[in-house]
C-alpha cells in the first residue's frame, strides 16, 4: 500500500493504530471472559438489540431465565443468584458491544478513505473487514457450541476464534508498518526464519486455545515436571500420535510446555544466525523478540504454578500480543517483498 498524500497517509496510520489497539483490547477482553467463565451468560445471538443491556429486572429475570435452560446452568451453575449471573453477563456483553464497535470504526473511516484515494489502494484493508465480519459468525458459531449437550464451548471454535483475532490483529499491523517502515533487499535474514516462527507463534496460540478451552493447565500445576514425570503419568506416549490427541486435556498441556521449548531453541538459532553473521538492522527486533519470549515464558510458568490465576493468566495473553506483534515486525524487516499480507 503507497499513499503519496501526506496527510491521508498519516490518517491512515493514525487510524490502523486506534483499530489494532481496539483489537488488543478485544482480546483481553475476550480472554478474561473465557477466564471468569461469562462465555454463555447471553444465549442468543442478537446481532442488533443485543446492544442494550437490560434496563429493567424484568429484563434481568428474561436473561437469567434464558440462561437457566442450558447445561453450564443446569449442571455447573445452579446454586448461582441473578446478582452473580449479572457480573458474568457484563463480561459477555462488554465483550460483544467491542466487536460490534470494532466493526463500526472500521468500515465507516475505511468508506471514507476508499472516496478519497481510490479502492484499489485499500483491497488489503477490505479483506481485514470481511475477516472482522466472519469473526462476529464464529464467535456465535463458538457460543452455540456450548449451549446443548456440554457446560463448556467447543475448544476447537474457540481457538478457531482466537486464531483469527490475532490474525486480524496481525494484518493491521502488517499494513501499519507498510505505511511507517522503509524497508530493503540488503544483509537480511532468509525470510524462512522469520515466517518459520511465526508460525509456530500462531500454533502455539491454538495449542494454547486448547488449553484454555478444556482448562487443562488445572491438571498439572507443576513445573518442569508434569507432577513427578516430565510426561504425565496419566497417559501413554503413543497416545500422543492418536488422532484424538487434541481432546485429551493432559496431553495439550504437555504440547504446549513442549511446543514453547521448541520456539525457544528456534528463537535462539536464529539469534545466533543474526549475530553470527552481523545483520545489524535485526539487531532491534531480534533482541525485542527475546525480550518479550522471555516475559511470555516465565508468565506462563508463573499462571501454570499457580492454578491460572486469573490476574496471571491474563496478563500471559496480554504479552502473547506483544510477541505476536514483535514477531510480525521482525517478519517484516525481513520481507524480500514477495510476502504481501
Amino acid at each position: 500500500m503507497y499513499i503519496e498524500n501526506n496527510v491521508i497517509k498519516n490518517q491512515i496510520s493514525t487510524w490502523l493504530i486506534f483499530m489494532f489497539s481496539l483489537v488488543a483490547l478485544m482480546i483481553i477482553v475476550g480472554g478474561l471472559t473465557r477466564l471468569t467463565d461469562s462465555g454463555l451468560s447471553i444465549t442468543e445471538w442478537e446481532l442488533f438489540s443485543g446492544i442494550f443491556p437490560p434496563f429493567n429486572e424484568q429484563s434481568w429475570i428474561l436473561y437469567f431465565d434464558l440462561y437457566k435452560k442450558i447445561p453450564e446452568y443446569k449442571i455447573q451453575n445452579f446454586t448461582m443468584t441473578i446478582n452473580e449471573f449479572k457480573i458474568i453477563f457484563w463480561w459477555e456483553w462488554a465483550h460483544r458491544l467491542l466487536g460490534r464497535i470494532i466493526g463500526i470504526t472500521f468500515i465507516i473511516p475505511l468508506i471514507f478513505f476508499t472516496v478519497k484515494i481510490g479502492f484499489n489502494k485499500l483491497i488489503n484493508l477490505y479483506f481485514i473487514f470481511i475477516l472482522i465480519c466472519i469473526q462476529g459468525f464464529i464467535g456465535w458459531y463458538m457460543v452455540s457450541s456450548g449451549l446443548v449437550n456440554r457446560v463448556d464451548v467447543s475448544h476447537f471454535r474457540l481457538s478457531l476464534h482466537l486464531v483469527i483475532a490475532f490474525l486480524i490483529l496481525s494484518m493491521i499491523l502488517w499494513n501499519y508498518f507498510k505505511l511507517n517502515i522503509k524497508t530493503n533487499n540488503s544483509n537480511k535474514i532468509n525470510i524462512f526464519f522469520p515466517l518459520t516462527f511465526l508460525i509456530l507463534i500462531f500454533f502455539q496460540i491454538i495449542v494454547g486455545a486448547f488449553v484454555s478451552g478444556m482448562d487443562a493447565g488445572l491438571i498439572y500445576n507443576s513445573w518442569p515436571l508434569m507432577g513427578n514425570t516430565y510426561f504425565p503419568d496419566d497417559n501413554k506416549f503413543l497416545n500422543l500420535f492418536n488422532i484424538s490427541v487434541f481432546n485429551d486435556a493432559s496431553l495439550v498441556q504437555f504440547i504446549h510446555r513442549n511446543l514453547a521449548y521448541l520456539i525457544v531453541i528456534f528463537y535462539v538459532l536464529i539469534f545466533m544466525k543474526i549475530y553470527k553473521n552481523k545483520i545489524k538492522k535485526s539487531f532491534f527486533a531480534i533482541n525485542s523478540l527475546g525480550i518479550i519470549l522471555l516475559i511470555q515464558i516465565i508468565l506462563g510458568i508463573l499462571t501454570l504454578l499457580n492454578g491460572v490465576q486469573i490476574v496471571l493468566a491474563s496478563m500471559h495473553q496480554i504479552s502473547s500480543i506483544f510477541l505476536v506483534s514483535a514477531s510480525i515486525y521482525f517478519l517484516f524487516v525481513n520481507n524480500d517483498k514477495k510476502l504481501s499480507i
